[in-house]
């Protein structure tokens, strides 16, 4: 039996290199916003206006339903929530 050790799980998870990094950056702004949207001590419902969006969708985000959201999207949602997304490129290691 032979072991394999990974950087993150998504480097486990996805089949390609790109497809992991998508994965790791989605994975990361989903846990922002569901920290902002948590620390905002409001209902679902009024957290959904305030990030301009419906309440269902709201219910994926904080479910961690990773699937259901592109980049793009959660870079909107980031912006509504008062969350500032900077991105940093380097060579890989």
């Amino acid at each position: 039996m032979t072991s394999s050790v990974f950087m993150s799980v998504w480097d486990a998870l996805e089949k390609t290199p790109a497809r992991a990094a998508n994965m790791r950056l989605r994975s990361e702004m989903m846990i922002a916003l569901r920290a902002q949207v948590e620390g905002w001590h409001v209902t679902q419902s009024k957290a959904a206006k305030r990030l301009r969006t419906t309440q269902p969708r709201l219910n994926d985000l904080l479910r961690g339903r990773i699937d259901k959201f592109s980049l793009d999207a959660l870079v909107v949602l980031a912006q509504h929530a008062g969350l500032r997304v900077r991105l940093q490129v380097r060579a890989a290691a």
